[in-house]
């Protein structure tokens, strides 16, 4: 691994199934409408990058999710990510000095349209603002699912989407939001959001107007149509690849006449699509990580060249939140 050039750049590929390696990448000079920024930090969403990084995304969906910017092609090699804050450092004046937000894999120097990019507000520490992409998500099925004041709503696993999506409908005045996770440590971390904590075998809400599923395993989702009251909806945010997933639809799926949505962050939620864009969504979740009850989100952090060594053990530890990795 050789140091970056002024006009060239460190990439982060997964080019096997368990194995990564830094190459070496592209940062030109930027043209018009565009800017070259300085990598400050990035953020691994264990969910998503965990599938690409064992080659479990199908065939079906090679094309779908493709990553803003991705250099190779599924399974291997693949330049994946969608996590970067950076630090301007080329482009339009007004932009030249100043942290930016942007859907890109883990590069050490980039050079994208100014477009791609949105300015971090001054007080969003980066670590935080690497959230953005994970809130985008929870934003999104935030409206997908519309939840109402008064609601009860359930969230079956607290991972970085899952707590984020209770996080959110903890703010609608007079809800009652229960995270539910079997690690006892969740706990903390639903307290701080002002939500209510349960384990799946322990005393849980029933009945609820609106259940987020985000657990990643078809026992969750099972337990998630358990809790959803007559005629409410299950909001699914789990993406389980490849993996074939069995779910329970007897019993009272049909006497309560329960709904399962997908909700996935590539396309702005049907309420919202004719009026907001994938840049304002992104731009509003940005700015919602001005709390900073979210830093218990940011446990651990990675220098990005230890990265193809560390990142069998990040993406394999269950229950992980959102790992940081930092650039010199």
């Amino acid at each position: 691994m050789g140091a970056a050039t002024d006009d060239s750049a460190l990439a982060l590929w997964t080019v096997a199934p368990g194995r990564a390696e830094i190459r070496a990448a592209a940062a030109p000079v930027p043209g018009p409408g565009e800017l070259r920024a300085r990598a400050l930090a990035s953020g691994i969403s264990r969910g998503t990058e965990s599938l690409v990084f064992h080659g479990k995304v199908p065939q079906s969906e090679w094309q779908r999710m493709r990553c803003p910017f991705q250099e190779g092609e599924f399974p291997f090699p693949v330049k994946y990510g969608y996590s970067m804050v950076g630090l301007v450092e080329d482009g339009p004046p007004q932009l030249v000095g100043r942290r930016i937000f942007c859907l890109h894999p883990h590069q050490t120097r980039f050079t994208v349209p100014a477009a791609a990019a949105v300015a971090v507000p001054p007080e969003i520490p980066t670590g935080r603002a690497a959230l953005a992409a994970q809130m985008e998500t929870a934003l999104n099925a935030s409206w997908d699912a519309g939840p109402r004041v008064g609601d009860r709503i359930a969230v079956v696993g607290a991972g970085v989407v899952g707590a984020l999506a209770a996080w959110l409908c903890a703010r609608i005045p007079q809800t009652s939001v229960t995270l539910i996770d079997r690690d006892e440590s969740r706990r903390a971390l639903a307290e701080a959001f002002g939500a209510a904590f349960a384990r799946p075998d322990g005393e849980l809400p029933r009945d609820c107007d609106l259940v987020f599923h985000a657990s990643g395993e078809g026992a969750g989702l099972d337990l998630a149509l358990s809790l959803a009251g007559f005629e409410a909806t299950v909001v699914e945010l789990s993406w389980y690849g490849s993996a074939p997933v069995a779910i329970g639809l007897g019993g009272a799926f049909h006497s309560r006449r329960l709904g399962i949505i997908a909700s996935q962050v590539g396309a702005v939620a049907p309420a919202r699509r004719g009026r907001w864009d994938h840049r304002r969504r992104l731009a509003l979740a940005l700015g919602l990580c001005a709390d900073p009850r979210l830093d218990i989100l940011l446990q651990q952090t990675t220098p990005f060249e230890r990265l193809p060594a560390a990142l069998p053990g990040i993406l394999g530890r269950p229950g992980a939140l959102l790992h940081l990795v930092r650039y010199a």
